[in-house]
């Protein structure tokens, strides 16, 4: 038997090594490609999202202007809908996004990825957040849109061929990751959130695909946005000494009412707020409909000024301009996110959370007369929304990149530590994990009632394990938290 001829050797064994490295490999540039045509995806998605909440909140302004009193019918109107219109298949568009995106890294099976990412729940993301702004809802676009960058990644992962587990989990991450800094136009920020909020770890097999994914999205960005700050740029510092104050008092008080203002919106299943839950639970569109007049009272109380995300308000109060909306607009715009929250309808926390931050800020700025009051405005800013979302390294490189300040560095990452410490108290899991720690345990109990029900009935009768009827596991599922 002849023996099989050897391979002809390459004439050039230096070249022949050189395109067998694993970055010419085929299915590498597969998932390259896959994740820059996403990057360019979300960061157009996110484009088109900003520009539209900027026009439907002017809308909802100019409705205003007709009377202060229209919103007392319209926005508790709107709200029952949007809670009637995500009972369904939608309900996975309540809420913010971010703890369903965080959901999906935690929980590999295929159908629950699919009901929460699904391109016609991000879709309805977009469109129902935008018709929360048109009637003064307190509430955020960045949230929805890691939701709907996640889900876009998904879908294009699935559509490139990426089946396996891991590899959809990547693409999820990068998708979130790039939503965030296309929403802030921070590269930076998206980078640091993937992995601080959204995963917790950093895999080095991936961290150059998941720079890379940002890094285009940014570009994307950059050219049809240009080189913009979210805020403008603050040219402010904190000088060495009794000004310091201001890094002790900003990041206990406002780290205090993050970590609360987190508790609050939990509506924990014991204690005195499970009430509210329960009451939640059984009614949900009556109850939207009930936080819907509850913020056109707080509206009308503070003078329309804490509808929509905040971000005049907030940008007014960095920038210290002639007209502010006033000592009492922190706690009122408080008031107004926590029941915008409450209602279950689309909408983020994020942009809200800034123009919090930025008010209680300025109300500390009053106490201490020798610290810049934009200063002591930025770590307000920054500390609410660490205490908020238990994330000190992602508010405090948020603000850094949104004011174009890096004066501020070492007071910002220090109130941040700070306001995490203090928040803790009230809310010990961020916010995010525990509402995603939520939607993967009723996962985990529907999983575990349907394979109750396919088991063979007992031999006693149709009864479960406590001499109770057995019940369909439909009939006995809960329905998750937004």
């Amino acid at each position: 038997m002849t023996a099989p001829k050897p391979p002809p050797e390459s004439s050039n064994p230096r070249l022949q090594a050189v395109l067998g490295h694993e970055f010419f490999a085929p299915h590498q540039w597969k998932r390259r490609i896959a994740l820059w045509s996403g990057a360019v995806l979300v960061a157009l998605a996110a484009i088109v999202f900003a520009k539209a909440s900027t026009w439907a909140y002017q809308l909802f302004l100019r409705i205003l202007a007709h009377g202060v009193w229209i919103p007392l019918i319209l926005t508790p109107l709107v709200f029952g809908l949007l809670s009637w219109a995500t009972e369904g298949r939608l309900r996975a568009a309540r809420g913010s996004g971010i703890p369903q995106a965080i959901a999906t890294l935690h929980v590999e099976d295929e159908g629950f990825r699919a009901r929460m990412l699904a391109l016609p729940v991000a879709v309805s993301k977009m469109a129902m957040t935008l018709l929360a702004l048109c009637v003064g809802a307190s509430i955020g676009r960045e949230g929805p849109t890691v939701h709907v960058g996640a889900g876009l990644f998904y879908s294009l992962g699935r559509r490139f061929g990426f089946t396996d587990a891991k590899a959809i989990s990547r693409f999820i991450l990068a998708g979130g990751a790039a939503g965030i800094a296309a929403a802030f136009n921070t590269p930076l920020a998206g980078v640091i959130f993937a992995i601080e909020e959204l995963a917790g770890t950093f895999e080095h097999r991936f961290s150059g695909l998941l720079l890379t994914a940002v890094f285009v999205g940014g570009v994307v960005s950059l050219g049809i946005m240009g080189n913009y700050s979210y805020f403008g740029e603050v040219q402010t510092d904190l000088p060495l000494g009794h000004a310091w104050l201001a890094v002790l008092l900003c990041g206990v008080i406002c780290g205090l009412l993050g970590g609360l203002f987190a508790r609050l919106i939990l509506l924990s299943r014991r204690g005195p707020l499970a009430l509210l839950g329960r009451l939640r639970s059984r009614n949900p569109v009556l109850f939207a409909t009930g936080c819907g007049l509850a913020l056109a009272v707080i509206g009308v109380l503070s003078h329309g000024s804490v509808y929509g995300t905040g971000y005049d308000q907030a940008r007014a109060f960095v920038q210290e301009a002639a007209t502010t909306p006033g000592e009492s607009f922190g706690i009122a715009k408080l008031a107004a996110n926590v029941v915008s929250y409450w209602a279950g309808i689309p909408g983020g926390i994020f942009s809200p959370a800034l123009a919090v931050g930025a008010g209680l800020g300025h109300n500390i700025a009053h106490f201490l007369p020798h610290a810049p009051a934009a200063a002591v405005v930025l770590l307000g800013m920054s500390a609410y929304l660490s205490g908020v979302t238990g994330a000190p390294l992602t508010s405090a490189v948020i603000a850094m990149e949104l004011t174009d300040n890096q004066a501020m560095v070492i007071p910002i990452m220090a109130a941040c530590l700070l306001a995490r410490a203090a928040a803790s108290i009230f809310s010990p899991t961020p916010v995010y994990k525990d509402f995603a720690e939520r939607m993967v345990r009723d996962f985990e109990q529907q999983q575990a009632m349907r394979a109750a029900a396919a088991a063979p009935p007992p031999a006693t009768g149709a009864t479960s394990a406590y001499a109770e009827p057995a019940m369909p596991a439909d009939a006995a599922t809960e329905k998750p938290e937004p």
